[in-house]
């Protein structure tokens, strides 16, 4: 079997975290032929992904844990929190899986910033991507932290073939 990669991306609201994990997913499958798991923290539970009054909602509701599937998509429904073995023995099969969020978790982790850093983030980072609205000479950065560039998801996953962590 493959080795498994998993990395995770950090960073303020509206930093852009969504928008490079897709970038850098779409990447991944499309142009490197891998199988990539993405887990997103939702910390608000501000998620939905079901309706009140549809059958799936129902069976949810009750506290059970559901999935639901259909000739084109499984959706497994938790009422508890999982640790990350736990997601990844969800998922089973897949080469590079991408966090979003979820500090505590003991992944490698790129902080993803626009316009201005938040020096709270750098112990919990070993690289870190921006764009050019972020002035580097402002902050002191720590040595050990690459910098890359926000707009080349190359970049970005070539960072990750070589520093993810095995899962």
């Amino acid at each position: 079997m493959n080795k498994r990669l998993a990395v995770a991306f950090t960073g303020p609201s509206n930093s852009g975290k969504t928008t490079i994990i897709l970038k850098v997913a779409r990447k991944l499958i499309h142009e490197y032929g891998k199988e990539v798991a993405i887990i997103k923290h939702d910390p608000k539970d501000k998620a939905r992904f079901d309706v009140e009054g549809k059958d799936s909602y129902k069976f949810a509701d009750t506290g059970a844990e559901v999935i639901v599937t259909s000739p084109e998509r499984t959706t497994y429904f938790s009422q508890k929190n999982s640790d990350l073995n736990e997601m990844i023995r969800l998922f089973d099969k897949f080469d590079i899986l991408l966090v979003e969020g979820l500090k505590n978790l003991p992944l490698p982790r790129i902080a993803i910033f626009r316009n201005s850093l938040d020096s709270d983030y750098f112990p919990y980072m070993n690289a870190l991507s921006i764009d050019e609205s972020v002035i580097v000479n402002d902050y002191e950065i720590p040595k050990d932290v690459d910098i890359l560039d926000l707009n080349d998801p190359d970049e970005i996953i070539s960072w990750i073939l070589k520093n993810a962590k095995e899962v």
